[in-house]
């Protein structure tokens, strides 16, 4: 009886003794969690942005480009050309376009800017297929166009003025008459600062950027635009068709297809009939 007692005693040493033998076991060490950034537009591809569309351009772009910008003044010689290719091209004052690149841009020397090339602060939009990257601003991690010439950012924003038909009335101002198309600007909803009007005037009066707008004009372009002459006609959609297809086939911006067929979304379907305007190529 001692002798089980003692062998049941021994056994239960040597069960709780290997069991004291903790096993040596390695935490694998957490990744750091990435930066959960909003992003409007998941599926953009990644693309350089048409260098067909500069034309008309400068011979030697190259030469607009300096970096660093020291100042506001050097960064008005630097695109001041620019603006008014811009302005002929589209009508838009090179002195608004030179006014809103200065202050959107910080003089070029603003972070989004100097990462991008954007010098106007256009986000990505839904439709957009060019290169981005993101940026803190009204919202954290935004999604801002990105451009591989800062040339690229003044044209896209002749085009981004020009082809929403919230902007329209703006064309239909005196060319040269910057502080109406100021005020326009505000009225349009471009910028959420009430004195926005107000800081573009004081950068275009301190800087004489007015002189820009007469130098053009005098060159022959038209103070006031002619009015336009639309075709208008109808786009059945095909298997595979997207508004943004639509748009670039037909030269139309997205929001000018979705407003004159009254849709609320980007959602269309087969068969489906469009409305189209454009305005008549001679």
């Amino acid at each position: 009886m001692r002798a089980q007692v003692l062998y049941g005693v021994l056994g239960l040493l040597v069960l709780t003794g290997c069991g004291t033998k903790k096993r040596t076991v390695q935490k694998a060490e957490k990744e750091p969690r990435p930066r959960v950034v909003h992003n409007p537009n998941k599926n953009i591809e990644k693309t350089k942005v048409d260098e067909s569309v500069l034309y008309p351009m400068p011979a030697d772009p190259g030469r607009f480009v300096k970096f660093p910008i020291a100042s506001t003044r050097e960064y008005i010689e630097t695109f001041a050309e620019i603006a008014q290719y811009e302005m002929r091209a589209f009508g838009i004052p090179a002195s608004i376009t030179l006014a809103q690149g200065i202050l959107e841009s910080g003089s070029g020397r603003g972070e989004l800017t100097r990462k991008t090339n954007n010098h106007f602060g256009i986000k990505c939009h839904t439709g957009w297929q060019g290169e981005y990257d993101f940026h803190d601003d009204d919202e954290r991690g935004e999604c801002f166009r990105k451009y591989n010439h800062p040339m690229f950012s003044f044209r896209d924003h002749s085009i981004f003025l020009s082809s929403r038909s919230r902007y329209a009335f703006l064309f239909n101002y005196r060319r040269d008459d910057y502080k109406r198309w100021a005020h326009g600007l505000k009225k349009a909803g471009y910028a959420t600062d009430r004195k926005y009007p107000q800081k573009l005037i004081s950068l275009i009066e301190q800087y004489d950027l007015h002189k820009y707008d007469e130098e053009v004009v005098k060159g022959g372009l038209e103070v006031v635009r002619k009015p336009k002459e639309y075709e208008v006609f109808t786009h059945i959609v095909q298997k595979g068709d997207t508004l943004y297809g639509i748009s670039k086939r037909y030269t139309i911006s997205i929001d000018e297809i979705k407003r004159l067929n009254n849709l609320e979304g980007t959602t269309i379907s087969v068969g489906q009939v469009l409305n189209i305007r454009r305005p008549k190529t001679k």
